[in-house]
């Protein structure tokens, strides 16, 4: 339509948040002539696997990023530049619910865009032309595509709202060919992850149980997962980029993974998921999307809501309570095969699976 506006769609945090955004940025596409993604460094490679995305621009913003860069007027003007000469008629900004998006639309206002709709609870002035309200509780991806739904775009037909990404590689080459699970053991935040010893102690029972293993982490995680794959599993550490996990992601009958990126990956490649989920933020709003899925962890731990990066509470109880029975119990739940026996050699013992 020689209408449809030129968008920009804004999402400044992590991988796993611009991929809940996804919904809501297809919706947007296919109502506008060209649809612009405005992403913080850690979002960057999950927003170029997105459909509907056709260009993106990279922002590391001070009230937003886990390790918050000083702020430099050199960097906000040249951000206030960038997105002036692109000349945007409209801008949403998706945010958490916890987080505000009115440092992102001042800087919008002052690159001249004049429409700006955001999810917001403090009053806006001038700065938002539609100041929508999510409802309580509100799972993320839902509460982003409700926001582009008020500023007057839909899904297109057929589009059931699920996450998605727009391709991904075969990873054969990395997994091989026999049927496996994925134990993805770390986390940007590490009170949402088992610590390593647990990780490592499922990964045996798992293995032992008869499954194939394979542990997957980005660069620099690869000490953890060679500790967590020990010699049970196969270890995959530092050696995935995003679109390749997110092949290594589909082919796995289960992922097992704690609420972070690589969890809200998995549902994007349609896979079934145990969430092993620390309730230092709502399951409400971070549970996987539309995916089968089982969580794990106890919920009604002293951490409960602190928004703790670092577990409070001695023990990590909320994760490392989690026993073996539980994760195998969950893994036969949501495999076809249900729960194996463990493998025998010849002499009777354990027989543990091949790396």
């Amino acid at each position: 339509m020689s209408d449809a506006p030129n968008t920009l769609v804004v999402r400044l945090d992590s991988a796993g948040d611009v991929l809940l955004a996804g919904p809501a940025i297809r919706a947007v596409a296919g109502g506008s002539a060209g649809t612009t993604l405005l992403c913080g460094p850690r979002g960057e490679a999950a927003g170029r696997l997105l459909p509907g995305v056709d260009r993106i621009l990279v922002y590391d913003a001070p009230w937003v990023s886990l390790s918050p860069p000083a702020v430099q007027p050199e960097g906000v003007h040249g951000l206030i530049e960038r997105i002036a000469a692109a000349r945007f008629d409209r801008a949403l900004i998706f945010a958490s619910h916890h987080q505000s998006p009115l440092p992102a639309a001042l800087l919008l206002k002052l690159a001249g865009v004049p429409w700006v709709a955001a999810d917001s609870e403090h009053y806006p002035g001038s700065l938002l032309q539609l100041r929508h309200q999510r409802a309580p509780y509100r799972h993320e991806a839902a509460a982003a595509l409700e926001l582009a739904e008020a500023a007057g775009f839909a899904l297109p037909p057929g589009d059931g709202g699920a996450l998605r990404i727009a391709s991904y590689p075969d990873t054969t080459h990395l997994t091989g060919d026999d049927p496996y699970l994925v134990v993805h053991p770390g986390a940007a935040v590490p009170a949402r992850m088992w610590t390593p010893a647990r990780a490592a102690q499922a990964v045996a029972a798992l293995a032992n149980a008869g499954h194939r293993i394979v542990v997957t982490g980005g660069p620099g995680e690869e000490g953890l997962t060679r500790r967590v794959a020990g010699g049970h599993a196969l270890d995959l550490g530092g050696r995935t980029g995003l679109p390749e996990l997110a092949g290594v992601l589909a082919r796995a009958r289960v992922v097992i993974a704690g609420n972070t990126g690589p969890a809200h990956l998995a549902a994007a490649v349609r896979t079934p998921i145990i969430s092993l989920f620390s309730p230092v933020v709502s399951a409400d709003r971070w549970l996987p999307y539309r995916v089968p899925h089982l969580r794990l962890g106890r919920q009604d731990t002293a951490c409960a809501g602190t928004r703790a990066r670092l577990c409070p509470v001695a023990g990590h109880p909320c994760l490392d309570s989690i026993t073996d029975d539980e994760v195998l119990d969950a893994v036969a739940a949501l495999t076809p095969e249900g729960r194996r026996e463990p493998a025998r050699t010849r002499a009777g013992t354990p027989r543990r699976s091949a790396a």
